[in-house]
């Protein structure tokens, strides 16, 4: 807009001043016959006479003796000038002026170029010659990163060594190819980086943008998608052209799914844009011109929607999986992110990074912000470890509801559920060891009991799965067995075991039963990038022996959970009590209960509350296991992991 008003400014600037230059003066005297004039001259009333040419002005004395402007054309009259001085005027006489040839032209086409320049300038405008012109449409959108961009190097990417090490190949590529070619290697087209949300893929592109020495494009995959037909493909041929003119250069492409989806996937019809894009982007990617010195870097969470000619070697020869970090990634993440703020010496990324299994680098980075923020919060110099636990617990469960007024009753409720559950992990082999319960309201839930993997775990076997559905029935059994009453407050417990039970059962082969199987597959739809149906590919007689069986494992780790709380009524009744009174226990203190001894409380930290500084972690009760625990990474429970 600045610019625009600036141009503007100047254009009329230049029109004043040569209107003003070039244009006739122009004189408001009374305009006179020569006859008239010469007769005024012989009477001696004219006072001053200018001659140009063929005009004389000047002044005169009418009949009242004011002076008054006149203006005269007069013949070629060479006795003029002596009849002026016979008369006592005074003369002046201006030389002619010789306007140059090309100026000439240029004064009387002026107009004319004028109104063709603002023609011009207008439709450079609408063609996108300022950004978003009205006709830009078909240009491509893709961001050139300069040397003045604030840069990301490798240093600070971590938990992903694998995944650095394939784009650091890349860039070596590009900054030696003969390193590679002479034993007849070749350039890889192209780059996906794969995996969870917030993992780090965009993160490592532009890391690699900070250390490469080649130019970078960046481009969303929803930038590709407009509302005119052959917009996509338009944009894509433009990209790579720029791209082209600068190789070898790297472009980035994040989110590709949005417009890589599989093609002819379209539910109820409509036209084929989205193909057409991706038509486009498959030639310029590996088509009939190859494109040397162009290398395609894409990021995407969903390649199960991707269309299989794009994955295809040749066009994106290498899939690098950017994983939810382990334990040794997640303490370099808490390393890196760490170096912005101040710690306390009580801070251990080693033990941050144990208690955080199945965070990814984003929840990480999450983590460390919340802590900062909470010990400003409190005044503080440093970050403790009582910061980091309280943005732990925030991070996973939401933040507390102490306003919410709950009723003794209630919370006796809260309190008795909870220690049902904490008390049947307390007794099964298999389960996670309890790091913590609470009966103190975090978003939506009234309690929690939260469970922490000692290691990282990429599955699970069948009697952890057994010991989960026990865990889950021990809140519906705590309240049953002491308060003989049946709440509401158990219904995603019941919701959670039960779909364990079915994929115990259904995907994961577990039933004796109906052996190593897979019933109901799921139908996927990559338009629309989830499974929306599942084929009933079962007779009747296989579904209700299903549900025997789902019914069969809820109903027997019901009886198992039952007879541990029967068995150890006096460590329920003792549980919850403590539960009421300091409202958060953690493992310490839940083993000290148990055993029959008073919780140590530690003293406070400044301005902390007692629940602050003892760490509170919330409800959503237990074990939030995924439905296939290959993706689960050591899922922390209440925290639903993607």
């Amino acid at each position: 807009m600045g610019r625009n008003l600036l141009l503007w400014l100047v254009i009329g600037l230049t029109m004043m001043s040569l209107f003003n230059m070039f244009s006739t003066p122009m004189h408001d005297g009374e305009k006179m016959s020569y006859t008239a004039f010469m007769d005024k001259v012989d009477k001696g009333l004219v006072e001053t006479a200018t001659i140009k040419e063929h005009r004389v002005v000047g002044q005169y004395r009418d009949l009242q003796g004011e002076l008054k402007t006149y203006e005269v054309v007069v013949p070629d009259d060479p006795t003029l000038p002596r009849r002026l001085l016979d008369q006592h005027v005074i003369v002046n006489v201006k030389e002619k002026q010789e306007v140059p040839f090309f100026l000439s032209v240029l004064i009387s086409w002026f107009p004319m170029l004028l109104l063709i320049a603002v023609w011009v300038f207008f439709m450079r405008q609408m063609q996108g010659g300022g950004k978003g012109g009205a006709l830009s449409f078909g240009k491509s959108r893709a961001k050139l990163l300069t040397e003045h961009s604030k840069k990301v190097t490798f240093d600070d990417v971590a938990g992903c060594d694998e995944a650095k090490q394939e784009v650091t190949e890349v860039i070596e590529f590009l900054r030696d190819p003969t390193k590679f070619t002479r034993l007849g290697g070749r350039i890889p087209k192209g780059l996906l980086l794969v995996g969870p949300p917030g993992t780090g893929k965009t993160l490592l592109a532009r890391a690699i943008a900070g250390e490469a020495d080649v130019p970078f494009f960046s481009i969303s995959g929803s930038d590709f998608v407009e509302m005119f037909v052959g917009v996509g493909a338009s944009r894509v041929r433009d990209m790579f052209e720029q791209a082209k003119k600068n190789a070898p250069c790297i472009v980035f492409i994040d989110e590709i799914d949005a417009m890589g989806r599989h093609r002819g996937a379209g539910i109820g019809g409509g036209n084929d844009e989205r193909e057409q894009t991706l038509n486009q982007m498959l030639v310029e990617m590996d088509g009939f011109e190859a494109n040397e010195g162009v290398i395609i870097v894409a990021a995407t969470n969903r390649p199960d929607v991707l269309d299989p000619a794009l994955l295809r070697p040749g066009r994106f020869d290498r899939q690098v999986v950017v994983p939810r970090p382990d334990l040794l990634g997640r303490e370099q993440i808490l390393k890196v992110h760490m170096k912005r703020v101040p710690l306390a010496s009580d801070v251990d990324p080693k033990e941050l990074a144990r208690g955080t299994p199945g965070f990814s680098g984003a929840d990480l980075a999450n983590l460390v912000n919340e802590a900062a923020l909470n010990a400003a919060r409190f005044d503080r110099d440093k970050v403790t470890r009582a910061d980091f636990e309280m943005a732990k617990d925030k991070v996973l469960m939401g933040t507390e509801r102490r306003s919410m007024l709950i009723s003794e009753e209630q919370k006796r409720t809260t309190a008795y559920h909870e220690a049902g559950h904490a008390l049947v992990a307390k007794h099964l082999k298999h389960a996670d060891p309890v790091h913590k319960v609470s009966i103190i309201p975090r978003g939506q839930a009234l309690g929690v009991t939260m469970q922490l993997p000692e290691e990282d775990k990429f599955n699970h076997d069948r009697e952890y799965l057994m010991d989960q559905i026990a865990i889950m029935m021990g809140g519906r059994l705590g309240e049953e067995l002491v308060l003989h009453q049946k709440t509401t407050g158990a219904s995603n417990d019941f919701e959670r075991a039960t779909q364990m039970a079915r994929n115990m059962v259904t995907q994961w082969g577990m039933s004796d039963r109906l052996g190593p199987m897979v019933y109901g597959e799921r139908e996927h739809e990559p338009f629309l990038g989830r499974e929306i149906t599942r084929q009933a590919n079962i007779s009747e007689e296989t579904a209700r022996a299903i549900d025997a069986e789902v019914r069969e494992l809820i109903e027997f780790n019901y009886a198992r959970a039952k007879k541990i709380l029967q068995d150890h009524l006096d460590q329920l009744h003792a549980l919850a009590e403590a539960l009421i009174k300091y409202e958060t226990l953690e493992a310490k203190e839940i083993d000290m209960v148990l055993a029959g001894q008073e919780p140590v409380r530690e003293p406070m930290a400044d301005g902390a509350s007692d629940t602050e500084q003892v760490e509170d972690e919330t409800e959503l009760d237990v074990a939030g296991l995924d439905e296939e625990p290959g993706d689960a990474q050591g899922s922390v429970k209440g925290h639903p992991l993607e």
